[in-house]
């Protein structure tokens, strides 16, 4: 008798010690997450029964390290979105919410579990399928799957891939961006109060005038035949003409903008401002001024033509 009062004195701490069955950790972790906004703040312990070989839940787990001393920026980063979907998903009927947990465990407080499943970066967002009952996958598989950080640290994507886990989707709604709402607000106010001096601007023929004859100079320079052909901005070893009819460089059309401009400014010039002038030296002037503008902007236009298609053999001064 005393034999057997000696092993059960020895086993009973090992009884403490056993891992609670998966019942009592489920109504454990159901308490953990009533208590902190649906989120679990984990420790060895408790990470243990989360993640409980007998599970009927799911589970998502972040894990991170949150301390200053770890300098870790990225968790800082995500941690509030982690925390905005974890309280969206505590608003949800407890018959889906107590079969789904979410979860962190920080470095300082489970580093045996970052040890054991070696991890040498944060954070990491773990999904743990349930291992048993009508939630568990199809497949069988019952081993944690990690979250992409591609689809960015924004608590919307999160939501939308953690729903793939969930009983139901997370019911996630973006809060209201009172600080782009109230940007907006003020240039309505602004556009708004600058009407009266806009007015007079926009009802302009000459503004709509010089707006028309702009496109029409970039867009009859190639401007959407370099753009539809994604061209660069300039070739190798400083070029920028680019050889042949079916090539042209960003630059290039630029340049072949701004002579036509120059060539119909002259024009108009010539025809529409120079003949109301009432001095007759200033007329004369203009004349003169004009004419050898046109000469030297039509000569470069053919030294560009020349250069971009070779063996053409007229020129006019350069």
């Amino acid at each position: 008798m005393l034999l057997w009062h000696l092993l059960a004195l020895f086993s009973a701490p090992l009884c403490f010690a056993a891992p609670k069955d998966a019942s009592s950790a489920h109504d454990e972790l159901v308490k953990l997450a009533n208590a902190n906004n649906g989120l679990i703040k984990l420790d060895d312990r408790t990470y243990d029964l989360l993640t409980h070989p007998k599970r009927t839940w799911s589970a998502a787990v972040q894990l991170t390290a949150m301390d200053p001393r770890r300098r870790c920026i990225p968790c800082k980063e995500f941690d509030p979105s982690f925390k905005e979907v974890a309280r969206a998903w505590s608003t949800v009927p407890a018959a889906d919410r107590d079969t789904h947990f979410f979860a962190t465990l920080d470095f300082d407080n489970g580093m045996s579990v970052f040890q054991k499943l070696g991890l040498q970066s944060a954070p990491i967002v773990h999904v743990h399928p349930a291992a048993e009952g009508p939630r568990k996958p199809a497949n069988g598989k019952t081993a944690p799957s990690a979250y992409d950080f591609s689809f960015g640290f924004d608590p919307a994507p999160l939501a939308e891939q953690l729903s793939h886990h969930t009983p139901i989707p997370i019911p996630y709604k973006a809060p209201i961006d009172w600080s782009r709402w109230g940007t907006a607000a003020g240039f309505v106010v602004l556009f708004i109060s600058s009407l009266r001096f806009l007015t007079p601007v926009f009802t302009s023929k000459w503004t709509w005038a010089a707006g028309t004859v702009i496109t029409s100079l970039v867009m009859t320079s190639g401007y959407m035949f370099t753009r539809i052909r994604g061209a660069p901005w300039s070739g190798g070893n400083g070029n920028w003409i680019a050889p042949g009819y079916q090539n042209q460089f960003g630059q290039e059309t630029q340049v072949v903008a701004m002579i036509y401009g120059l060539l119909a400014a002259s024009f108009l010039m010539l025809t529409v401002v120079t003949p109301y002038t009432t001095s007759p030296s200033r007329q004369k002037l203009q004349v003169y001024l004009w004419t050898i503008v046109i000469f030297i902007m039509f000569s470069v236009l053919l030294s560009l033509f020349r250069v971009k298609n070779r063996g053409y053999p007229f020129k006019l001064l350069l």
